[in-house]
């Protein structure tokens, strides 16, 4: 009988973002305490996340978003740009709904109270190693009630536009980037800047994120 040995699972890396130290080490300890998860690195501001992070190439971050000088939500804008594979996963006090949106445009993939159970935040980590986009319930809900409440907003919006540039912001504001859109909806990089272009113009704003906010109501 041949014998086929069972190769080791690949342990998911994760890097930290916290400036408070005594949150820091019990996130360390509990992250070391399993053998599917390895803390590679761990980051007390933006600025060192910044300089040295890239360096680990990490699997999943925890962040925080209020840090001492750069907040959380710049430190993933620019790190995301960096770390491209690396996912984000905002642990934080704030239940503000603009803070949940604007991380997420960031490039956060995820986002969680610091009250969460800790088993909660361990299979979040995976959730978001995986793919998912996990949130705790309250933020969920949040985030619903947003989009339900700028419906009529968007509607609004939605009417000063064609219907393929309705297709294209509704993207932008999902957080898909420019060639995730053009794959989706099968047309060019060039003809998805065109667009966005033509978005602006008609909606008098300047950038993605004033396009998104027009189109949610805020």
């Amino acid at each position: 009988m041949t014998f086929t040995p069972t190769l080791p699972v690949p342990r998911i890396t994760v890097s930290l973002i916290e400036d408070d130290s005594g949150i820091r080490e019990g996130l360390h300890a509990m992250l070391n305490a399993f053998t599917r998860f390895k803390c590679v690195s761990v980051h007390p501001n933006a600025e060192h996340a910044i300089r040295y992070l890239p360096e680990n190439k990490p699997n999943v971050a925890l962040v925080d978003i209020n840090l001492p000088k750069m907040s959380g939500i710049e430190c993933v804008r620019h790190l995301k740009s960096i770390c491209p594979t690396t996912q984000f996963l905002i642990l934080t006090v704030y239940e503000d709904t603009d803070l949940i949106f604007e991380s997420l445009k960031a490039g956060a993939s995820g986002y969680l109270l610091k009250r969460s159970e800790p088993n909660r935040l361990i299979s979040a980590i995976e959730e978001v190693h995986n793919g998912g986009a996990p949130m705790t319930a309250e933020i969920a809900r949040r985030v619903v009630k947003s989009f339900q409440d700028a419906r009529p907003d968007g509607e609004a919006v939605a009417a000063l536009l064609r219907p393929r540039e309705c297709e294209v912001l509704e993207l932008l504001a999902r957080g898909s980037s420019y060639r995730e859109i053009a794959e989706q909806l099968g047309i060019t990089f060039s003809t998805v800047n065109s667009h966005v272009k033509n978005i602006y113009e008609r909606l008098h704003v300047r950038s993605r994120s004033q396009a998104v906010a027009k189109y949610l109501g805020k």
